[in-house]
């Protein structure tokens, strides 16, 4: 190992993961979306509203369409397995950027492990985000006297996929 792998300022970690469900629709059935999310993540979820009028879709500009949880620290970890667990913990190579962050889908919720079926909820899919970072990205984010982060304390696509095979056991396809 050399002195590079050894700063704790290096090392990575699971900054958030975002939990995203698009419905494009407001009403009941968004209502049943926001209950279903909050019951999986724990946390009352936020709105999304439509940027543009969609006539064919029937949706309109300003309109709530998608729900949305952030979820930080052990609860983002502790949701991320049971998220993997539903994919077999499988991701597609393609699924990572170039900053080292990646997405997956779940296409029915109920495949998360205890989670079952609800006939008055219905079946929603979701989307998972994950953001990849190290100490110090907070100067990035912080109100006062932001910086830019430095082209070498950046996360590459290759450290993230090596970060999430060995943290969390992941097979890349």
């Amino acid at each position: 190992m050399s002195d590079k792998d050894q700063n704790p300022m290096r090392k990575l970690k699971i900054g958030k993961v975002v939990v995203n469900m698009a419905i494009g629709m407001s009403g009941e059935k968004l209502a049943k979306a926001a209950t279903v999310l909050e019951m999986l993540t724990g946390q009352k979820p936020s709105f999304r509203k439509a940027k543009k009028t969609i006539k064919e879709f029937g949706i309109r500009k300003g309109e709530n369409i998608a729900c949305v949880v952030t979820l930080m620290k052990d609860k983002a970890v502790e949701f991320l397995k049971k998220a993997l667990e539903a994919v077999d913990y499988k991701i597609k190579k393609s699924s990572f950027d170039e900053y080292g962050n990646f997405s997956f889908g779940i296409k029915e919720h109920i495949s998360l492990p205890g989670v079952k079926y609800d006939p008055m909820l219905g079946i929603f899919g979701f989307d998972v985000c994950v953001t990849i970072e190290r100490p110090g990205y907070r100067v990035m984010k912080r109100r006062r006297k932001k910086s830019d982060i430095g082209k070498n304390h950046r996360v590459t696509r290759e450290e993230s996929i090596k970060f999430v095979q060995e943290f969390l056991g992941v097979k890349i396809v």
